[in-house]
């Protein structure tokens, strides 16, 4: 199934602010009794609506070795059930006009529909039967197995940036389950065995682990109603408690250097541990404007001072994952200008940053939290942004009503608490991490 690219959604997430007295989506939250957390956000502009299911389970609660086995099960939800047998899902779904897919991650595991509002009734009984009735027999489990060993061999052949983008997450995370692949190698791919998928199957996919989010033409308490009619009968499951934290208190710095080929210029990333959501709460919030005022889009001042003005990079940008239940991480990337060596960019990027932060003033502030307001209109009003962004903070452990004061939120941050932020990310265990094209000289 296609991935989600989760830095283009945290960048997304950057953009979404409103005052607290106007409602952000909307929304309305509802638990059924076996556990399962189900939000509604209304928009009646189109007759369509988003469906999506998202189980808190992905590649960090994996067994050690047994890599890719959450992303494996992913492909296997679409291989039928006892009730809905072989390819007949996905069929059933294409004659009705729906787009689906999946996509895993470290932390979850979503499934979405998008479909006519007419036809969300009957997505909603396809997803909840697959939800504890999975078939897995030994054919598709070894056709889902190739097709996911030939994804990885293509991914890796053809991104000359992945082998580095893992080494650096491995590096970064140490011995935490984040530092594993979420495909898994190759090697632990072929050692897979249909228990492996089946014991993470019945651990993980229950009603009290999910979190189901419907966006469109549908009122809340109708939503409701059907989500009691498909998913209220599903039995609850004892959700096993086993995933790491990892431990802040270690002040550490790794640094990281790559030669590879087929890389046509050198790339630079900082990346430190700081609060997420788990951790922080409301102390998020002035980690985000810090990621948009330094380097998210075409205005940050670091993209200004180093793309624009000094021509020193080709590109620039940070990034806040703030969502990982196990802690959060900000990225500082650039890409150097042909002629600029890796030792220019650093010095230079690292003067950048304190530039940027010596002239964070409460005008510059109120400027960059304006421009966070832009891409509201879109998210609100696009049910498959809405339910990808309310999804993702619901299963953060956000409630109903801290996801519609978001924005307030966003509002109530100060220069003072952007540079208290700034300075606690400095002082954090952090990874600086460079690839060059093979040949480079030092």
């Amino acid at each position: 199934m296609k991935k989600l690219r989760f830095s283009v959604l945290f960048a997304v997430l950057m953009l979404i602010a409103l005052p607290v007295r106007a409602e952000l989506f909307g929304l309305k939250g509802y638990v059924l009794e076996n556990g399962m957390r189900v939000v509604v956000v209304p928009n009646h502009k189109a007759p369509i609506a988003k469906h999506m299911v998202w189980y808190k389970v992905g590649a960090a609660d994996e067994k050690l070795g047994k890599g890719g086995s959450a992303h494996l099960l992913e492909h296997l939800m679409f291989r039928g059930t006892r009730k809905v047998r072989g390819q007949s899902f996905n069929r059933i779904l294409e004659e009705n006009g729906a787009d689906s897919n999946a996509f895993t991650a470290q932390d979850v595991t979503a499934y979405h529909e998008f479909v006519d509002i007419s036809r969300l009734e009957l997505v909603m009984a396809l997803e909840a039967d697959r939800m504890r009735n999975l078939s897995i027999d030994d054919e598709s489990f070894e056709t889902e197995r190739k097709i996911v060993y030939q994804e990885r061999k293509q991914v890796v052949e053809n991104n000359p940036l992945y082998k580095f983008n893992e080494e650096l997450q491995r590096l970064f995370w140490q011995n935490h389950p984040y530092s594993r692949p979420i495909t898994g190698s190759e090697n632990e791919i072929l050692s897979l065995t249909d228990k492996d998928v089946k014991d993470i199957y019945r651990h993980y996919y229950a009603p009290n682990n999910a979190v189901l989010v419907i966006a469109g033409d549908i009122e809340p308490e109708t939503a409701f109603r059907l989500a009691e009619k498909y998913y209220g009968d599903i039995k609850p499951a004892k959700v096993p408690e086993n995933r790491l934290k990892f431990d802040t208190e270690v002040k550490t710095k790794t640094t990281l250097r790559m030669k590879l080929p087929n890389i046509e210029l050198p790339r630079l990333v900082k990346k430190y541990h700081v609060p997420g959501y788990a951790e922080a709460k409301g102390g998020i919030y002035a980690y985000m404007v810090l990621s948009k005022y330094l380097g998210e889009g075409e205005v940050s001042k670091l993209y200004v001072d180093l793309v624009v003005n000094r021509k020193m990079a080709t590109g620039v940008s940070t990034d806040y994952n703030f969502t990982a239940p196990s802690g959060g991480s900000f990225s500082i990337s650039a890409i150097p200008a042909k002629g600029v060596s890796v030792d220019e960019m650093t010095a230079a990027l690292d003067d950048s940053v304190k530039q940027a932060m010596s002239e964070l003033n409460d005008r510059t502030l109120q400027k960059y939290k304006k421009q966070m307001l832009s891409g509201l209109v879109y998210a609100k009003d696009n049910p498959n942004e809405a339910a990808q962004i309310v999804g993702m903070l619901a299963t953060a452990g956000m409630r109903d009503d801290e996801i519609e004061n978001y924005a307030d939120n966003i509002e109530k941050v100060t220069v003072a608490d952007v540079k208290k932020a700034y300075m606690q990310m400095l002082q954090s265990t952090q990874t600086e991490a460079v690839v060059e094209p093979e040949g480079a000289k030092k």
